[in-house]
């Protein structure tokens, strides 16, 4: 072991087979499979793994309510947080608990009844409960709602505790992860992928994976990949241990929990989506329209200095001198206090069993969108050797696993487990089928 190994620092290597930027659930899991494939792998991250987005999620990992476009990746990922604690041999704290979402009115109920017809495709237990079977469910609801859709199969886990360990498991398997390592951008030779360069030398390699989350679109601009992405902010809390509440993961009326392993609960508002106005607002205001409009209720758009933060991005950078990934090593706004308070108000008005829970932190993130909030999962036209894994629209880490697994198999050429078409990114370009699902 060399000095700098003692000291928490790997040695970068000089070539891979692949390399992947960003060390979140995605780039786990794909290193992670590359690994178990005997395939040469560096994941680079100009963090610490899982140091946004991924570890500051709800930790749910759900069928219910997703785009029928995502179900079949979902399933599969279902199926593979299932079998994930044996796998790497650490409780991720994945637990088929349910997910219920609440309904008030018999508007709701139909939404619900609506989706149900992509559940019934793909056999998921999806059901619509009435009041009375919610109340078994669900004791202790000082609320009227007169029923809910709930999907038993679904489940939770640990977004801190699951992460990391993905990736020492990656690493026993021979990946190589390396934190604290900003990539600037990629080398190409004859319109394929050569090398990655990063801030502590070049890796020679054949491809390149780039599950970046919200930094996707500022690594691409060289490239000349206009990637139609923004970002949402949302703000989370976690209790400490309380017992006598709920274990079913749930979304109600401005609030949404789910147990956690210690026997707190995460927490988070769930009826409000916290959007930045910045320069990328405008210049996609098209693409995105469909997508705000429906959820024009919840969006809360609102002007700070993210947009002049964002205005003075560079649009390319020399590859030899420090670049915009290593300015911001971490991501980490400020929550919105406000709606915390809101929510854990909301909450306690529902659940009164709630009402002696002590806030032990509270915090927020980034979540990178796309105007169909339907992940990427894609190579692109231009450099061969690059692909895509971003855009999963909070989304990411339910979906991770099969998400992973499949940006392996396009890059290594194998048999997907489920059709890639609808993660396509052409699909923004030539506008093929590109919209949210109305109700999702």
């Amino acid at each position: 072991m060399t000095s700098n190994e003692a000291n928490g620092v790997q040695k970068l290597p000089k070539s891979a087979e692949v390399v992947i930027v960003g060390g979140g659930i995605i780039g786990v899991t794909a290193s992670l499979s590359l690994a178990e494939r005997g395939i040469p792998v560096v994941l680079v991250e100009k963090g610490v793994v899982a140091g946004e987005q991924s570890s500051r999620n709800w930790g749910w990992c759900r069928q219910q309510g997703r785009d029928p476009r995502e179900l079949p990746l979902m399933i599969e990922s279902l199926r593979a947080w299932k079998g994930m604690s044996h796998r790497i041999g650490i409780d991720t704290g994945f637990n088929q608990s349910g997910v219920v979402y609440l309904a008030r009115t018999i508007s709701e109920m139909e939404a619900h009844d609506a989706w149900l017809e992509n559940a019934r495709r793909y056999e998921i237990d999806s059901q619509l409960i009435s009041g009375r079977e919610l109340d078994s469910l669900l004791p202790g609801s000082s609320d009227a709602y007169i029923g809910a859709l709930f999907t038993k199969s679904d489940g939770r886990a640990e977004p801190a505790i699951a992460v990391p360990a993905m990736a020492r498991k990656a690493r026993q398997l021979g990946a190589i992860i390396v934190e604290n390592t900003a990539a600037r951008g990629v080398e190409t030779h004859g319109g394929s992928v050569s090398s990655i360069v990063t801030e502590r030398g070049v890796i020679s390699c054949n491809s390149v994976l780039l599950a970046g989350g919200i930094w996707s679109r500022l690594f691409c601009r060289p490239l000349g990949i206009d990637l139609p992405q923004l970002k949402i902010l949302s703000s989370v809390l976690r209790t400490h241990p309380i017992k006598g509440c709920p274990e079913v993961s749930t979304s109600g009326h401005g609030f949404s929990f789910r147990k956690r392993l210690d026997g707190g609960y995460t927490i988070a508002h769930g009826s409000t989506i916290n959007y930045e106005i910045v320069p990328d607002s405008f210049r996609f205001f098209q693409q995105f329209f469909k997508l705000a409009w429906q959820a024009r209720r919840e969006l809360r758009p609102r002007l700070s200095r993210r947009f002049v933060v964002e205005w003075e991005l560079p649009r390319s950078w020399a590859l030899d001198r420090p670049g915009p990934f290593e300015q911001i090593r971490i991501m980490d706004p400020t929550p919105m206090l406000s709606e915390l308070n809101q929510a854990m108000q909301n909450l306690v008005s529902t659940y009164p069993s709630f009402r002696d829970a002590q806030i032990a932190a509270k915090w927020a993130g980034y979540i990178d969108v796309v105007p169909d909030a339907v992940p990427i999962i894609s190579p692109v036209s231009s450099p061969s050797g690059l692909y895509l894994a971003t855009g999963f629209s909070g989304h990411g880490f339910g979906i991770g696993p099969g998400a992973g697994e499949l940006a392996v198999d396009l890059i290594t050429g194998s048999s997907p487990r489920v059709d890639p078409q609808p993660f396509v990114i052409s699909r923004f370009f030539d506008r093929s089928g590109v919209g949210p699902v109305a109700g999702i």
